[in-house]
């Protein structure tokens, strides 16, 4: 029999999508895919070259569970360089993947019952991670109005002595929300009135960043907080790495020393191989990063176009990663041309997916109506994507 808490999990809204993509293709169906969160570029070459290099030097043992000390040092220039934080390595973890990490530091500071309040749409492991830990998510929901922002009043009015962290994710998957100085600063002034709450920052698409938008943290906007903030980083999103499973945090000793704890029982630490890959990432070259970003703004710009054309869906312009979230309340109440009702952002992304387009529904981002579609993908897909979708919804009535 499942574990309470696991058995309060829902299941995935997003995987019944997927899975139904999944039989179209297997069927030879043609489907333009917008649901992919990762990179489509390769991994560097230099990168990769690290990788193999340390393969053949042999470099494929155990490491310390936490990582190694020469990617953490690589670690702490980066923090230095591209964030102004200064980290011993006592107050650097390396995991498996940003996501386990993010677990982890969860269940190092997380007792059954308390609060962790997370601005939705948000994306649904941050929600599962805090169910597994027998909590409750206190989400706040977010519109596009409001840039898809908490504000400072939203989460004063959302704290409670049961508390126990915030979560916070920036350049925000999936809104492309970003939270700028001024905007952290505000959410500082409230948290500075409640010490008995945390704070995770993930940062994960740090340099995804478009038009006249700055990346902040909030551990370096707010540093009198820095005992109480987590910023959590990885390789993934930045330098297409998603499959060398490298993620890291930067935080205060006490909090690191209980992930190290409850790591040690659950892994063998992160691969070795790609550890000496991530150092090549962080300390190599960095110009490809602004192409790359520039690519993602292009893509963003073509799809923004397409979108406005399309009567009943609403979006705003996201400042950064590489995802859109559309409003589609406009074409709720409508039917498809065989008569289904489209009444849920789930109605819409199963008839688009049967029209040849696969785009995730707003419910398995805690939001709705709304749809997540990801530009981590060619401008042609993009072009012949929308063009189905328009060609979909203006066939609906």
């Amino acid at each position: 029999m499942l574990a309470t808490a696991i058995s309060k999990i829902q299941g995935s809204a997003i995987s019944a999508i997927f899975d139904k993509a999944i039989l179209l293709r297997a069927k030879g169906r043609d489907l333009v895919d917008f649901s992919v969160g990762e990179p489509d570029f390769d991994t560097p070459e230099h990168i990769c070259d690290a990788g193999i290099k340390a393969i053949q030097q042999g470099i494929t043992r155990y490491t310390a569970v936490d990582g190694t000390n020469d990617l953490k040092a690589a670690i702490a220039r980066k923090f230095k360089t591209d964030n102004g934080l200064e980290y011993s390595s006592a107050q650097i973890v390396i995991s498996a993947g940003a996501k386990p990490l993010l677990a982890t530091a969860m269940q190092a500071v997380i007792n059954p019952n308390d609060e962790v309040i997370i601005p939705t749409p948000a994306w649904p492991s941050h929600i599962g991670m805090v169910e597994v830990c027998n909590a409750t998510p206190v989400m706040v929901p977010t519109t596009h109005e409001e840039g898809f922002k908490l504000s400072a009043a939203k989460l004063e009015a959302a704290i409670t002595p049961k508390t126990k962290l915030l979560l916070l994710c920036s350049p925000s998957n999936p809104t492309g929300a970003v939270y700028s100085t001024k905007a952290l600063a505000d959410l500082a002034e409230v948290l500075r009135r409640h010490p008995h709450i945390l704070i995770i920052s993930d940062d994960l698409y740090e340099h995804i960043v478009f038009d006249d938008n700055r990346f902040a943290t909030l551990a370096a906007v707010a540093p009198d907080l820095r005992d109480r903030i987590l910023t959590v980083n990885g390789v993934s999103k930045a330098y297409a790495m998603t499959g060398w499973r490298i993620g890291y945090a930067g935080g205060p000793e006490w909090w690191m020393n209980g992930i190290r704890k409850i790591s040690s029982q659950i892994n063998g630490g992160p691969c070795s191989i790609s550890q000496a890959a991530s150092i090549a990432a962080l300390d190599g070259p960095q110009e490809f990063l602004s192409t790359w970003r520039d690519t993602y703004c292009k893509r963003r710009d073509i799809a923004l176009e397409g979108l406005a054309k399309i009567d009943g869906l609403n979006v705003g312009k996201p400042e950064g990663a590489f995802y859109l979230m559309p409003h589609c309340g406009g074409l709720l109440g409508k039917k498809t041309p065989d008569g289904q009702p489209i009444e849920t952002s789930t109605d819409l992304a199963s008839y688009l997916l049967n029209e040849g387009v696969v785009v995730v529904p707003g419910a398995g981002f805690f939001c709705d109506p709304y749809f997540r579609m990801s530009t981590a993908t060619s401008e042609a897909n993009i072009i012949e994507g929308i063009r189905r979708m328009t060609s979909a919804c203006n066939a609906l009535v």
